[in-house]
């Protein structure tokens, strides 16, 4: 921090230092919209829509601004792309320890800070600001469709599944596990095409199963 601060104060005092900071400023202000762009559509148009986790919401946007700029100030400082992303490596490997987070989830905050890290610090040598910056949109617009792309009914059907306490515990023995299939789909409408037990409680006559439907 010492010496991002150094090197804004040496711009400053130097003959073109205020041309240096409006230059970089500028440099950070575009590079932020297409960064907030980006994760405004994968959040509120990809995710919301499909895992309705409002909750989520700040989460994804707080992490991929902080990785954003601190990965932005620090490559002013000559930071290596390695160094780079093993700061993106230490923000990747946290775990909320509170509440617990699906694997999807996870991977969604995995792309923001991924966003964040790649619009801060991507360079391309010898070519306009211009080039650059529509660079980054490109790379950014490409993770977004690989990502819809990935999410959509288009490649491969979408499987949910769900928690169920099922109470005919005569029905999980395993030479009946097709009437077992036959009467979870007849009471949950589901389109269930497979189940796991997960616990199975003799003394209530209950069995806790997991069920995988197409959506």
């Amino acid at each position: 921090m010492l010496t991002v601060l150094q090197v804004m104060n040496d711009a400053l005092v130097a003959p073109q230092g205020i041309d240096a900071m409006v230059k970089m400023s500028t440099k950070m202000g575009i590079r932020l919209l297409i960064d907030i762009a980006t994760v405004f559509i994968l959040v509120r148009l990809i995710y919301y829509p499909l895992y309705k986790q409002r909750e989520f919401f700040f989460m994804f946007v707080i992490f991929n601004i902080i990785i954003f700029f601190i990965s932005f100030l620090l490559n002013k400082v000559d930071l290596s792309m390695g160094a780079a992303f093993g700061l993106f490596a230490v923000f990747s490997m946290l775990r909320y320890r509170t509440e617990s987070i699906s694997i999807k989830d996870m991977t969604y905050l995995f792309l923001c800070i991924a966003i964040g890290l790649v619009t801060a610090v991507t360079k391309i040598k010898d070519t306009s600001d211009m080039h650059e910056f529509m660079f980054i949109a490109g790379l950014n617009a490409a993770i977004l469709l690989i990502t819809y792309l990935l999410e959509s009914k288009n490649i491969i059907k979408k499987e949910s599944n769900k928690l169920i306490i099922y109470e005919n515990i005569e029905l999980i023995q395993s030479h009946r596990r097709e009437e077992l299939m036959a009467d979870i789909r007849t009471r949950t409408g589901l389109n269930t095409h497979r189940i796991s037990i997960q616990r199975i409680n003799f003394l209530k006559d209950s069995a806790l199963i997991k069920i995988y439907y197409y959506e």
